[in-house]
């Protein structure tokens, strides 16, 4: 990791799993990708932006193997510290996928709040055409369009949610095919809601 690279998760770590809130987001985008998606024993799948593990965690008893890979060295140490309890073989990778490349094929890429933060989505999108199987598959949870008022500090944050349709759009410039979308879950917060969508696609 460069001296530039600054770690915005780093405070957040050790207390990221308590918030049961998320552990109830991560549950139901896990609980509709195993009902849209057929998951198999054999599959090898890579976490986009998997920090502690949260979405692998329910996902893990479906499939062969998760590859978690995120920038923050100390969500990935937390992931590690409970991947014994996880019900498939895991692998930790520290990487910026906004900056560089995974020379890796999956048989389908998970992401669960992740993409909001990186600034380039048509490219992540390529990115991800290039590292799937034939057939393989992308199943991406994030909010939908909002005020900026879901995050009490937005720094690391490029988009107020998506837009379905843009995002649809996206996905078809870089390949993909059966692009659909369903809501996931809501979080709930003081000030209003916020809804979850689940994207899916394939190659």
């Amino acid at each position: 990791m460069d001296e530039k690279s600054v770690d915005l998760f780093a405070h957040k770590s050790k207390s990221w799993d308590m918030n049961s809130k998320r552990v109830k987001n991560a549950r139901s985008i896990a609980g509709l990708i195993v009902k849209n998606i057929k998951l198999s024993r054999e599959m090898e799948l890579m976490d986009f932006g998997a920090g502690t593990g949260l979405l692998s965690f329910f996902i893990a008893p479906f499939v062969k193997k998760i590859v978690a890979v995120d920038n923050s060295p100390s969500m990935l140490m937390e992931f590690q510290n409970k991947c014994n309890e996880f019900k498939c073989e895991t692998e930790v990778i520290e990487k910026d996928l906004s900056k560089e490349s995974l020379e890796r094929k999956f048989d389908g890429i998970l992401s669960s709040m992740t993409i909001h933060h990186l600034e380039d989505t048509a490219t992540l999108f390529r990115k991800f055409y290039e590292m799937l199987n034939d057939g393989g598959f992308i199943a991406i949870a994030d909010l939908d369009s909002e005020d900026g008022s879901f995050h009490s500090d937005n720094t690391g944050v490029f988009h107020y949610g998506f837009d379905r349709k843009e995002l649809e759009s996206l996905a078809q410039e870089a390949g993909f095919k059966e692009i659909s979308f369903d809501t996931a879950s809501t979080i709930v917060k003081p000030h209003r809601e916020f809804t979850v969508f689940l994207m899916s696609a394939v190659k």
